[in-house]
């Protein structure tokens, strides 16, 4: 349970470091870590909520592809608003690729790019490859978006591939990439975010049950991060960790209330991402009740 060493971390990141640095420190200051312990030993590190989810994105990049390169990464696949397969219009042939993402999480600081995009014959069902690009290469651009109102610490962009030579990852983009991503995303965020509460817990202090509590969540999240990402007792797991943390709100917001630093409001703006991907949660977990009765 090398997570659990979370506890005793005490040595903070430079509050002025980058995004791009906050992760570089990360990879040396824990390597060999697995993705998770990296989750959330670099989300107990960072100053602000919005950070940490940045580690827990950039972990979870390393559940999908284990010899991800060591710097900032970003997957692409929104197109209008849509990931699925049949919306999109990216297409690789060969090893090119071209087409347009719309929005790309850590895409206006990323290093490399995994980017799915369709490769079905033509008259064929849509299906997707995982491919991989490198920003700066001939072909790929992108263009930095306005600050989100949410976590604005973690930049987003827009992206363009024309003709760009691209890498092939193995698998099937959808059931190996996209898919599993989705919930492998909200349980390293949710991670990452708790591991943030836990360290201002830890330091403030916070009372000892709410610490309890929040370490109860973080255990159940490291249990979740050993199973399958599509088996449906990982998405049941998974809900009811969620409902364990929505139920800590209360305690949490009063917490924040009296603690000596005023991180509040910066809290009380960013725990709303928690309702952004709710409907996509809401769904699997009825799919999982359906399966599991």
């Amino acid at each position: 349970m090398g997570w659990l060493r979370v506890m005793q971390q005490r040595e903070p990141f430079a509050p002025d470091e980058s995004l791009t640095e906050l992760w570089a420190e990360a990879v040396r200051r824990w390597p060999g870590a697995s993705p998770f312990d990296l989750a959330v030993f670099a989300a107990r590190a960072v100053p602000l909520p919005g950070l940490a989810f940045a580690m827990g994105y950039q972990a979870a990049l390393r559940v999908l592809w284990p010899s991800a390169p060591a710097g900032l990464g970003a997957i692409c696949v929104t197109e209008n608003r849509s990931i699925r397969p049949s919306d999109l219009a990216t297409r690789v042939q060969g090893t090119r690729l071209s087409g347009r993402k719309d929005f790309v999480t850590a895409g206006d600081q990323a290093e490399w790019l995994m980017v799915a995009a369709r490769c079905e014959s033509l008259g064929q069902p849509p299906r997707l490859s995982m491919t991989v690009v490198y920003p700066g290469e001939p072909g790929v651009r992108l263009e930095a978006l306005p600050s989100a109102p949410i976590m604005p610490e973690t930049g987003h962009a827009r992206a363009w591939f024309e003709h760009a030579l691209c890498a092939l990852l193995p698998g099937d983009g959808w059931d190996d990439y996209v898919k599993p991503f989705r919930s492998v995303e909200d349980l390293y965020i949710l991670a990452a975010l708790v591991s943030w509460l836990l360290g201002i817990a830890i330091e403030d202090p916070w009372p000892q049950t709410l610490q309890l509590r929040l370490l109860a969540v973080l255990g159940g999240c490291a249990e979740a991060a050993r199973q399958p990402p599509l088996a449906p007792a990982t998405h049941l797991l998974l809900a009811g960790l969620f409902a364990h943390f929505e139920a800590l709100a209360p305690e949490v917001e009063h917490a924040f209330d009296i603690s000596p630093r005023a991180l509040g409001p910066v809290w009380r703006r960013d725990r709303a991402l928690f309702e952004l991907a709710r409907g996509a949660r809401e769904k699997r977990l009825a799919r999982a009740l359906a399966v599991l009765g």
